[in-house]
Formats: structure tokens, C-alpha cells, sequence
């Protein structure tokens, strides 16, 4: 599934964010976004994921145009589709670690989750944590909560929102590996946003977004 993003251009105001972004991002390629601070490269990914409206251009996946999708169509798109890692993790507080990461499948009807929720802890480095609350979590393990909710359905598109931000170097290099496996494995399509030269170098495409466009 092919995300498509033609002449995008956001404003606030009489202000420019961006303009003139074309991207096209295949299924199992990760591409990578740097920038200058406050060039709008979380703008960019929200516009991906439909969570923030654009003023000119297209955002597609699959042949689907996202900006002729209404709020509700949007939301089962993002639902079954997208898997997203906030930069401020917005993690559920009174949910435990288990429950939190586990709501995207109840979203989609799943029942029978703990399998699946079990693998995605582990395979972040958070085995045995599900019964914990987040309050009881530091800012890295958040962060690893985050990423598990994110990919524990299987996402055809991946976006990240400074992902390892908060992590040491050792565990962010194993979280990056999580997030590549789910590219490669299940053919998804990963866009990162991020200041870590560790994580750009890993990309596929390595993308600089300025006020113009991006290259």
C-alpha cells in the first residue's frame, strides 16, 4: 500500500508551514524526515495520518484520497491502517500497560489480545510490565508503550514522531530494530521524523523538509 503525498502545502494564517511536499513512500520502505525545529516536519505526519487538515495538495494510501474522506471514514482508515507514535506518547493513564497497548485491536473487534500484546511488550523490552500503570513507568518505558500500542495491529502505514527521543542510545538502537522488522516483515510503509542521526542513517531515504518543499 503506497502512501502518496502530491504539491502538499499547509498554513496557519497568513503564515506557511510548508509547501510544495512530494513524497511517495513504497510498502516496506522506511524514509526518514529531518529538519530544521518548527519547519513542520510533525505537521507533514499529521497531515499523513488525516489528523490535520492541509490547504493545498493530496494525501493518498492505497488510491484512497484521505482529504475526500469524511471525520468518520478518516477514523476507521487511521483505525485498520495507520499506527502512529506521538511525540508526548499519549499514553492512557488509567489504563495499565497491557490495556493500553492492546486498544487498537479491541478498536477493531479483536478479543482475544494477550498473545499478541505479550510479543509487542517483549519485543520492546517491557516483558512482564502489562500490569503496570504508566504513572509507575519513566519516560523511555512510555515511550516503549507507545510503540508497542503502535504496531500491535500490523499497521500498512507507520509514522513516528520522534520515537527514540527519550531513550539511551542502547535501547533506542533496539527499538529502531522493532520498528525496521515491522517495515520489512509486514510490508509497511515507515515514515520517521526525527533528530537522531542514528535513526536517519538507518533509513532507506534520508528527506530534508524546509518552508519550499523537501528533498
Amino acid at each position: 500500500m503506497t502512501l502518496q503525498i502530491t504539491d502538499l502545502a499547509k498554513r496557519y494564517g497568513d503564515s506557511t508551514v510548508f509547501a510544495n511536499v512530494t513524497l511517495e513512500v513504497a510498502p516496506g520502505e522506511f524514509v526518514a524526515v529531518v529538519g530544521e525545529s518548527g519547519v513542520g516536519k510533525s505537521t507533514l505526519l499529521n497531515c499523513m495520518a488525516g489528523l490535520d487538515h492541509w490547504d493545498v495538495g493530496r494525501v493518498a494510501h492505497d488510491g484512497i484520497d484521505i482529504g475526500a474522506l469524511d471525520a468518520e471514514q478518516r477514523a476507521l482508515w487511521r483505525r485498520r491502517q495507520v499506527g502512529f507514535v506521538f511525540q508526548a506518547f499519549h499514553v492512557l493513564p488509567h489504563l495499565d500497560v497491557a490495556q493500553n497497548v492492546a486498544l487498537p485491536l479491541m478498536l477493531l473487534g479483536e478479543r482475544d489480545t494477550a498473545a499478541r500484546v505479550a510479543q509487542m511488550l517483549d519485543a520492546v523490552g517491557l516483558a512482564g510490565f502489562g500490569g503496570r500503570l504508566p504513572q509507575e513507568l519513566s519516560g523511555g518505558q512510555l515511550q516503549r508503550v507507545a510503540i508497542a500500542r503502535a504496531l500491535v495491529h500490523r499497521p500498512a502505514l507507520l509514522l513516528a514522531d520522534e520515537p527514540t527521543g527519550n531513550l539511551d542510545p542502547t535501547t533506542a538502537a533496539k527499538v529502531m530494530d522493532v520498528l525496521i522488522a515491522q517495515t520489512r516483515e509486514h510490508g509497511a510503509s515507515l515514515v520517521l521524523v526525527t533528530h537522531s542521526e542514528a535513526a536517519a542513517a538507518r533509513a532507506d531515504r534520508l528527506l530534508h523538509l524546509r518552508a519550499d518543499g523537501i528533498a
